[in-house]
């Protein structure tokens, strides 16, 4: 039934983040060292929803629809989201102009106070396009804003059950680590493209290149070619990506994710280094090529 064999991992993932919530909701006092876990296990759930957005896990629609509403319970909302924001815009538009995820926001430049807005104002902004996406689909196409909607009363109904049930609970176990979800999965996406290129066909995109990275989080570093066939399964991007790896500036095939981050936002606002400039398509050879 599974599309991939390799959504076996995505269904052990979706299993342990369960299994974890329901040991933290069983425990007297919250273990840190389980919490913490939990926290990253909801984050990747948030890359499972977006990998799931663009291609099911399962041949079935109804077990596609059924994952949809188990996924948006860790991610924090409703997977069916990712079509307007995400396919449709961003997608298209790459972090240029009219793209609601179009990073930075409020401020010109790539530093801290940029990274830590960007997530919550995009938030606000992308919900413009979810509106008029629902508003679309009930015009044109009933059977499947019945369906988007079904992803959102099942996801509401669920919280708001376990907010009855315990609200301390629940919102310590579960809104707080849906909340994490969502703003992190906003900063990988402004990572993935601050300072690039939009206009550029191959230079639109920061990869993360690690390996270790790559394993805990679905390939979801593989960004240039993420873009370049959104609808290839998360398995086969490392391949993809060593096809096109040489056309990609050698500034975005970051190795360290925790360098990268700690010299982007720690030293160089303190030295007088600027960012790369990327010209249209200005490639050059991999690291190690």
């Amino acid at each position: 039934m599974l599309r991939y064999r390799a959504d076996r991992r995505t269904l052990v993932y979706l299993g342990v983040t369960a299994a974890l919530t329901v040991l933290n909701w069983q425990m007297d006092r919250v273990n840190p060292a389980v919490y913490a876990v939990t926290l990253f296990m909801f984050f990747t759930t948030a890359v499972i929803s977006h990998n799931h957005n663009h291609l099911g896990i399962w041949r079935s629609k109804a077990l596609n629809l059924f994952t949809s509403y188990v996924i948006a319970f860790f991610y924090g909302h409703p997977a069916v989201a990712w079509v307007p924001t995400h396919n449709q815009v961003h997608h298209k538009l790459n972090n240029g102009p009219g793209d609601s995820s179009r990073s930075p926001k409020w401020f010109q430049g790539n530093h801290l106070a940029a990274l830590l807005v960007y997530p919550v104002l995009t938030n606000f902004e992308q919900t413009k396009d979810i509106k008029a996406f629902l508003k679309d689909l009930w015009k044109r196409d009933r059977p499947s804003f019945w369906s988007a909607a079904s992803e959102y009363a099942v996801f509401f109904g669920s919280m708001a059950a376990l907010l009855a049930l315990d609200w301390r609970k629940a919102l310590l176990l579960v809104v707080v680590p849906q909340q994490i979800a969502l703003f992190s999965i906003q900063v990988v996406n402004y990572l993935q493209h601050i300072e690039t290129d939009a206009s550029s066909e191959w230079n639109h995109s920061r990869n993360f290149v690690s390996r270790t990275l790559n394993t805990l989080l679905f390939n979801n570093g593989y960004h240039t070619v993420h873009h370049l066939k959104p609808g290839v399964h998360w398995s086969e991007l490392p391949r993809l990506h060593s096809q096109h790896v040489a056309s990609i500036h050698p500034s975005l095939l970051v190795e360290s994710w925790l360098r990268y981050m700690g010299y982007t936002y720690g030293l160089r606002p303190f030295s007088h280094a600027k960012a790369p400039l990327l010209s249209p398509d200005a490639a050059g050879p991999a690291p190690g090529a």
